[in-house]
């Protein structure tokens, strides 16, 4: 279910000043052959999340990245055709891999990084550029980890943002001084381990809006944006931010009329939760789009650092920009939320729990940021494999019967549609083992054998 905004909604603008400040960044060694031509319709068509564009996507990345219509379309299906051979190098490298992205107007280069330089005739192989650099992937994310840890014990108020910079191969705190991301990683005990620093007056805040307009109402005053459609067993509802309301909340839809409650919400450490609806609504895969159009959600495939993604939301609308980092901590004045994705795209009070797609791939609900979409800004998501693995609901999704997550305790050895699976993963399907490829929550129709952009053989 997509709620519709009522008429006279008021716009409130936030505005930010940011310089940066960042330490020198590790030598990287690039390596590898010009880009191979961009994939035609006809291999675009056998990845996951190249169908056919809507227009409404199209028409937005013309409008916010600034691209003809046939570099739009080239994007999507380069985007698309990136990920698989991404994930088929991670598996490949292990521990030794560390990150991959896509550069370019219609993404046609892909990079993967790696420790080794060994490693570098392998990802040429797969027609990638390699970027040799000091630490794996793996090692950021524990680096990162130390940060979420200490910022358990202290305030953040000061640190309000730090995040694994895959393209940069090192962990970011941003800050409003230098002295207090010093502060910070002091308390970490991180000194001395290469963490670049940017100072930015830029202050995340939560995007909901306690002045109505439109979209759902929670308790009567507060408003947010209905994300994704979701089912849980026979209940049907939608996935949205955790800081727009508690467990048992109730909410009105943008008629407000009665809609249901809030089933689960978990704010801060993260931001998920999900709405219960009643009889008088219909999940659908619709995501509303640029004026009345509306865009089929087809599955979770989880893009790449760079890739285009599209934002909706009930106050400032249909709005397209780039995913800069995942695995991003922010700490708004609520408490810190762990595991966030940061974007380019714009987003204004009760944008707060919208959904963001890439394509048509569901990518996340819309947590917080800084800015607005009349100067610009930068909007962090939480993304929706998390948010669905942590409640056991289903993604509802365009032409699929709805399959029901599996139940807890089932076994993770044999593929099951419902789970989400993420890149590394061992699965076994009709007496095959399969190793995954890219995260996503697997659709009935998605099994193994039958979608090789998500699963490689082991």
């Amino acid at each position: 279910m997509v709620a519709r905004p009522a008429a006279g909604r008021r716009r409130a603008a936030l505005t930010a000043v940011s310089t940066l400040v960042l330490a020198a960044v590790p030598a990287v060694a690039a390596a590898g052959p010009p880009h191979p031509a961009p994939p035609g319709p006809a291999a675009a068509a056998r990845t996951v999340g190249a169908e056919e564009a809507p227009q409404a996507v199209l028409s937005a990345l013309q409008r916010d990245l600034r691209l003809t219509a046939e570099q739009a379309r080239t994007r999507l299906a380069n985007e698309a055709e990136a990920g698989p051979r991404a994930g088929r190098l991670h598996n490949a490298l292990g521990e030794r891999f560390a990150g991959a992205w896509v550069t370019g107007r219609t993404s046609a280069g892909l990079t993967v990084a790696t420790t080794d330089a060994a490693d570098v005739p392998a990802i040429r192989a797969e027609g990638a550029q390699a970027a040799v650099v000091t630490t794996s992937l793996s090692g950021l994310r524990a680096l990162k980890e130390d940060l979420d840890e200490a910022a358990g014990r202290i305030r953040t108020a000061q640190t309000p943002v730090w995040y694994v910079d895959v393209r940069a191969n090192r962990v970011v705190v941003q800050a409003t001084s230098r002295s207090a991301a010093d502060a910070f990683i002091e308390a970490a005990g991180a000194q001395g381990k290469g963490l670049g620093v940017r100072v930015s007056a830029e202050r995340p805040l939560l995007k909901a809006d306690i002045v109505g307009g439109d979209a759902y109402y929670i308790d009567g005053t507060a408003r947010c944006s209905v994300g994704f459609s979701v089912t849980k067993a026979e209940q049907q509802g939608f996935a949205t931010a955790g800081h727009c309301g508690k467990a048992g909340a109730t909410t009105t839809g943008f008629d407000e009329t009665d809609q249901g409650s809030f089933q689960a919400s978990v704010f801060p450490g993260k931001d998920m939760a999900w709405v219960g609806v009643n009889d008088n609504w219909t999940a659908t895969a619709d995501v509303k789009g640029e004026g009345d159009t509306k865009v089929q959600v087809s599955g979770s495939v989880q893009a790449l650092v760079g890739a285009s993604v599209c934002r909706s939301g009930s106050t400032s609308g249909w709005h397209c920009g780039t995913v800069e980092q995942y695995d991003v901590s922010v700490t708004y004045a609520e408490g810190t939320v762990d595991g966030l994705s940061r974007t380019t795209v714009c987003a204004e009070p009760g944008d707060s729990g919208g959904p963001f797609v890439a394509g048509t791939q569901a990518q996340g609900v819309t947590s917080g940021g800084s800015g607005d979409c009349t100067s610009g800004g930068t909007t962090f998501f939480q993304p929706v494999n998390a948010l669905l693995d942590e409640f056991g609901l289903t993604l509802k999704t365009a032409g699929e019967t709805v399959t029901p997550a599996p139940p807890q305790g089932t076994s993770t050895d044999t593929w099951a549609p419902g789970r989400v699976y993420e890149v590394g993963e061992s699965v076994s399907f009709a007496g095959v083992d399969y190793l995954c490829l890219q995260n996503h929550q697997a659709q009935g129709a998605g099994s193994p054998e039958a979608a090789p952009a998500l699963w490689q053989r082991s």
